[in-house]
């Protein structure tokens, strides 16, 4: 701690409003309703009762008017898709079968009628879907495909002599698959399938197609199975289904970006086929943003279980005879848990900016195609973040709170389990980076393109000089001279924002340019060879994926800063940022002195300042949990009820009271240690008698 720590306040409210974002009334107003007890997830409910429980909270959510803020206000919504997707994320509180449930209904299958059909779609079948009489399931994922959407084998072929369109799974491996609402309660769905007209196949385009009828059997054509029970979200109905020569109207075809007339002929306002793949795709991004806005939620919750906890817990007795150590103390327990704390910092500041995106685009405010590309670049890149560190978190804190954590009542190990999928709902994780990392190659090479001979020549000697500085480690020399008998000046610049931009920047064009330069001389063979050489650099395209949305989520932070005025508050938050970029050179602080970034000297301080950093934030961690907003109807654990507190005076209390009372029993260790002093002083006393 910091000499003046004790005496810095932290502005909660000022912290809450600045985490909740834009949309801070939707959310709070969302967790209000979280609060009742009949959005609450029973642990331990079998599947088939949590599948009509949950089910029944869509009905409730509707009664509400909870879940229409992004449909058209002329069927009763609000056109408000930012605020929609801020008080979705608030839904996990309650329980995360419902919020995905939900998302099913509204975020995939009504929004793929919202946004790939056009006004004849929207009046047949919106306002069914926003009041749950038409329930209906997103049919993309095939078995045999995965993340590959642009290779489905799902057919929908024109036929003009009846003006219908035929989808058809021709093997099973084209079986629609994890499907929300499939098992059970969805009565339709949007299908992914190759449009095919004329003899020619103008790729993915998507279509309403009835499944069931009003008595829940399944139409003519249409076949399924229930996925049964899984690792998690057992509220959810997930089944597969597939299709046999099933007939639809022609008008069925959700026509925005491609349409069949009555002669099949086949039109689009988008002439590319790949450009038209991914704008259609591209208008379903919001499924990715709201899993980083509600990841982020899941982990707050996660950490203001755990760090309570480890507020009031105590354990062994390290400095004391008579008082355990509060866990929080521990530098371990800090590093655990307070290291996380300034991850999902930087992870809600990036979801909200990511939503702040989604809602230019999606409002009309900015929706071209260089905004679209951006928001996918965007969300393809927080989404794995957040999501992956939910489950860390998650985990890190179940195993912080010991055995308490694992405890139902205390839901770590129950998030965990909903959250796990997460990571591959909307999108791998590891294709969407992939994803990121294209897009930085792109701007690369366009980079290059638009570079004169000379400059062109420039760069490639800037490439040498750079490989001969990594080799020699010229950088590093000049770092240590700088640094010799300086921890302080180590940390001064460790800490200095401009360092912490230039180094993540740094890292991200570094590899980026590597894969860049490797990719270059393959760029006109044949599609085979491009291919070998992506392979073999695609491991580090990942890394450079990730390292660009670190650099972004730092860029968030920062910005987050900027608007805090109350100079405590900055000073705390500013620490928190520090330690969140601290902890990502740490952990490849590897790249860093190899690539000449930082010199051995300064990484053997960086340890030593990270410890220090948490150390000084550690009397701040109840407030910086606190400043989330939960209340105990939202989360709901015993390790965060105070309970622990109570029980740790009790303890104390009795123990003072019995050693007052002079009646504590004598421990073993001391009785020992008096024995062998008064022998000790014995022996002394019959050596001084003997001398006499």
């Amino acid at each position: 701690m910091s000499p003046n720590a004790s005496q810095l306040n932290i502005n909660q409210q000022l912290v809450q409003d600045l985490l909740l974002g834009r949309w801070a009334d939707e959310r709070r107003d969302s967790r209000d309703r979280m609060k009742n007890p009949e959005y609450h997830k029973i642990e331990g409910q079998p599947y088939t009762e949590h599948r009509e429980r949950t089910l029944g909270q869509l009905q409730a959510l509707v009664d509400e008017h909870a879940v229409q803020k992004a449909f058209p206000s002329r069927f009763g919504g609000e056109d408000n898709h930012g605020g929609n997707i801020a008080g979705f994320s608030e839904l996990v509180l309650g329980d995360p079968s419902m919020q995905i449930k939900a998302g099913v209904q509204w975020g995939l299958f009504g929004a793929a009628i919202l946004h790939l059909g056009t006004d004849q779609h929207h009046e047949a079948w919106l306002p069914q879907i926003m009041d749950l009489s038409l329930p209906g399931a997103f049919a993309m994922t095939e078995i045999g495909h995965g993340s590959d959407v642009a290779s489905l084998a799902t057919t929908a072929t024109y036929l003009p002599e009846s003006d219908e369109f035929e989808i058809h799974t021709p093997f099973k491996a084209a079986w629609k698959e994890y499907l929300g609402n499939a098992a059970l309660h969805g009565r339709a769905a949007v299908v992914f399938a190759q449009l095919i007209t004329q003899g020619v196949n103008h790729g993915v385009h998507c279509f309403f197609v009835p499944i069931r009828d009003d008595n829940g059997e399944f139409l003519p054509g249409v076949g399924g199975e229930d996925d049964g029970v899984k690792g998690g979200l057992n509220g959810v109905d997930n089944g597969r289904l597939h299709f046999t020569h099933v007939r639809i109207p022609r008008t069925n075809l959700l026509n925005r970006y491609g349409n069949v007339d009555e002669d099949g002929v086949y039109t689009s306002p988008i002439e590319s086929p790949g450009r038209r793949f991914f704008t259609m795709l591209g208008t379903l991004v919001q499924g990715r943003v709201s899993l980083s806005m509600s990841s982020a939620v899941t982990s707050a919750l996660a950490l203001t279980g755990a760090i309570t906890y480890g507020n009031q817990r105590r354990q062994f007795n390290a400095s004391s005879d008579t008082e355990e150590e509060v866990l929080l103390d521990y530098q371990l327990h800090q590093r655990r848990l307070i290291d996380r704390l300034a991850r999902t910092y930087a992870d809600m500041f990036s979801a909200n900016t990511l939503l702040e995106k989604f809602d230019e685009v999606f409002s009309g405010a900015a929706d071209d195609d260089d905004n679209r590309q951006e928001l996918e670049t965007l969300a393809a890149a927080i989404k794995p973040m957040t999501t992956w560190n939910a489950l860390d978190t998650l985990q890190e804190a179940r195993e912080a709170c010991g055995g308490a954590g694992f405890m139902a009542k205390n839901r770590f190990a129950s998030l965990r389990a909903d959250l796990d999928i997460y990571v591959t709902f909307e999108g791998d994780n590891n294709v969407l980076l992939q994803l990121v990392g294209k897009r930085l190659l792109t701007d690369f090479s366009q980079e290059l393109s638009s570079m004169s001979v000379g400059v062109l020549s420039r760069f490639v000697a800037d490439r040498a000089s750079e490989a001969v500085v990594q080799r020699s480690g010229l950088r590093r020399v000049v770092q240590t001279v700088q640094d010799v008998g300086s921890e302080r000046k180590s940390a001064n610049w460790f800490k200095d924002p401009e360092v912490q931009r230039a180094l993540l920047t740094d890292r991200v064009r570094v590899h980026v340019t590597e894969i860049g330069t490797a990719m270059m001389p393959v760029a006109k063979k044949s599609q085979a060879e491009q291919a070998r050489v992506f392979n073999e650099n695609q491991f580090q395209l990942i890394d450079a994926a990730k390292a660009q949305a670190v650099l972004l989520q730092w860029e968030t932070f920062t910005e987050a800063l900027d608007q805090v005025e109350d100079e405590d508050t900055r000073t705390v938050m500013m620490w928190l940022r520090d330690l969140f970029v601290l902890n990502e050179i740490e952990r490849d602080l590897g790249w860093f002195i190899e690539n000449g970034r930082i010199s051995q000297q300064r990484a053997r301080t960086l340890r030593g300042y990270t410890n220090r950093l948490a150390a000084r934030l550690r009397p701040y961690a109840q407030d910086l949990v606190d400043s989330f907003g939960f209340e105990q109807d939202h989360l709901r654990m015993d390790v965060a009820t105070g309970e622990e507190q109570v029980r740790q005076e009790e303890a104390a209390e009795y123990f003072r009271r019995l050693r007052a009372d002079g009646n504590a029993p004598l421990d073993e260790k001391v009785l020992n240690a008096r024995r062998k002093a008064e022998a000790k002083a014995a022996r002394k006393a019959e050596a001084k008698a003997g001398k006499r």
